[in-house]
């Protein structure tokens, strides 16, 4: 009882911003809006500064394409990778996403196929592409992850520190606010990182180094926390399903850095 009454009162945002008759908009939808779209306007703004292969069209066009992506991708994946038994057994729920229930791996994943299909079909450079997306995509980890906190879901584990909350879906343990934990590793530090790689003039020279340090970059954020967040499901005694698709990320993002860093500058 006493460990409750130390903890800082969850705040209980309404997850509805405002309601007309049956619209209801949801700062998780918000979220996913302001990420995107700060997101766009950040790249827009790289790619007119610096002399790339990649036109403002090509830009305004690639976000309809990545709204679908991440909505659907990461959906999936929050379905195969996490509660696989609990959809099959409640396939209308899946339509569900205003309640939550996104995977970044499952995001990443579709806007990474569907970068790829882009950027063939316009004849852009796949990796200068992605180098500006990974300017932007920490935007979009950040308002996801304050969603996360407003919706009071993906919180953390038991913990005594002065700053622990007691959340609605949690039990009565106060516990790691870890979706700040997340916005602030996963988006603002790792936005500050890729972009002053970015803006490097030697770097950006060196097509697919931002991001390799990106992808690595989440990988390391996410398995950071992962210690303090509630594992939503452990593939071995110590190691939680999210590092385990973490460490993927971070291999391939330490090679195409590799990789970059070894072919000559452009």
């Amino acid at each position: 009882m006493t460990d409750i009454l130390l903890a800082i009162p969850y705040p209980n945002i309404d997850p509805v911003l405002f309601q007309i008759g049956p619209l209801a908009i949801r700062w998780y939808a918000l979220a996913y809006v302001a990420g995107l779209v700060l997101g766009w306007r950040l790249i827009v703004r790289l790619a007119r500064k610096a002399p790339l292969p990649v036109k403002e069209i090509d830009i305004d066009d690639f976000l309809v394409w990545a709204t679908l992506a991440v909505v659907l991708g990461g959906r999936l994946g929050y379905v195969l990778f996490y509660q696989t038994g609990y959809y099959l057994a409640n396939p209308g729920a899946m339509l569900r996403v205003w309640e939550g229930g996104m995977s970044f791996h499952g995001g990443i994943l579709g806007v990474a196929v569907a970068g790829i299909v882009f950027v063939k079909r316009r004849g852009i450079s796949g990796l200068v592409f992605a180098d500006l997306l990974s300017c932007g995509a920490p935007i979009g980890l950040f308002f996801g992850r304050l969603a996360n906190f407003i919706n009071g879901e993906l919180f953390g584990r038991p913990a005594d520190v002065p700053w622990a909350m007691v959340f609605p879906r949690g039990g009565p343990e106060p516990r790691h606010p870890s979706q700040l934990y997340e916005a602030l590793l996963e988006g603002l530090v790792l936005f500050a990182v890729a972009n002053l790689v970015y803006r490097n003039e030697a770097l950006r020279r060196r097509p697919g180094l931002t991001a390799g340090v990106f992808i690595a970059g989440y990988g390391i954020a996410r398995s950071v926390s992962e210690f303090f967040r509630q594992p939503d499901a452990w593939v071995l005694p110590w190691l939680t399903i999210g590092q385990a698709l973490s460490l993927p990320m971070l291999a391939a993002g330490i090679a195409l850095a590799v990789l970059a860093l070894r072919r000559p500058a452009s």
